[in-house]
């Protein structure tokens, strides 16, 4: 179980990093074509290494329709989700931003209610109405305090909950086939080519010699310690605790996000915050038990 909550509190860290790098002049372009780069290594090295632990006996050859199946999974689970995040941040605070992402599972059931046809039962739909309320509520009280830009922020970062809940649904046979850990891989892999291939077409090079030291550093440091780390803690908490378990434990994420958020960032604690915070805990827990 330690090993969920660390990976847990790792993940929740992109955003502080994301917002201490704003602070220092970087675009969203730019900022997450650094992230990319430090962390395309590792994510390759994934990508081998799971093909040699293949599920199957031997390595599964990829056909070219697993080849558009990770293609279409690396540009909406990691690079829409990620830029549209990385966009929406420069307008909200880190603990909207987290709350938002939050709602994950409740937009795979969507998803699946959409597309495949599958009941949403009254638990689910009413786990659904108290966390988006709990969302609401934070996002009213901030666009108070900061204006309509916030709206911007917000619609961004839902766009990249999406984006993501698209992966989760759309994955599963893949993850079957492939495994988990060779399919993040390659579809993190992928997501790195386009970020780097976005900022090749939208920014000349010059723009790299003016990005400040710690902009690159803590880009480093939200590569290997909010990205690749926590991937692999997490992976391997399922593996010890189960994928169950290990997601009640995610629920530490908001909770992290808003408190460093506190703390580094100078962002405001309010009743406000913290009962939205409770509120998006608690609908998903009702979503994920009906579910289960």
């Amino acid at each position: 179980m330690a090993l969920a909550v660390l990976g847990a509190v790792a993940f929740s860290g992109k955003a502080i990093i994301v917002k201490l790098a704003y602070q220092h002049g970087v675009d969203a372009v730019t900022l997450i074509m650094l992230r990319m780069v430090f962390a395309l290594p590792f994510f390759m090295a994934m990508a081998w290494w799971g093909s040699r632990k293949s599920p199957s006996s031997a390595p599964v050859a990829l056909t070219r329709q697993d080849w558009l199946g990770v293609g279409w999974l690396g540009l909406t689970g990691y690079y829409l989700a990620s830029f549209l995040d990385f966009a929406g941040l420069q307008y909200i605070t880190a603990s909207l931003e987290r709350l938002i992402l939050y709602l994950n599972p409740t937009l795979v059931l969507v998803l699946g209610w959409v597309f495949a046809g599958r009941r949403i039962g009254r638990a689910q739909a009413l786990g659904m109405a108290i966390s988006y309320g709990g969302v609401l509520l934070v996002f009213g009280h901030e666009v108070t305090l900061q204006g309509a830009d916030v709206t911007l922020g917000a619609v961004l970062v839902f766009l990249s909950a999406i984006s993501y809940a698209l992966y989760l649904f759309y994955s599963g046979e893949m993850v079957q086939r492939l495994g988990s850990l060779r399919l993040v891989g390659l579809a993190t892999s992928v997501a790195c080519l386009l970020c780097i291939a976005q900022f090749a077409v939208l920014r000349p090079m010059d723009v790299l010699w003016a990005v400040a030291p710690q902009v690159v550093w803590l880009s480093v440091l939200n590569a290997t310690l909010c990205t690749v780390v926590p991937v692999m803690l997490v992976m391997m908490a399922i593996e010890r605790v189960g994928s169950g378990l290990a997601a009640q434990v995610g629920m530490v994420g908001p909770m992290s996000t808003m408190l460093m958020g506190v703390l580094l960032l100078d962002e405001p604690f309010t009743g406000w915050l913290v009962g939205g915070t409770a509120l998006v805990i608690a609908g998903v827990a009702v979503c994920s038990r009906a579910r289960g």
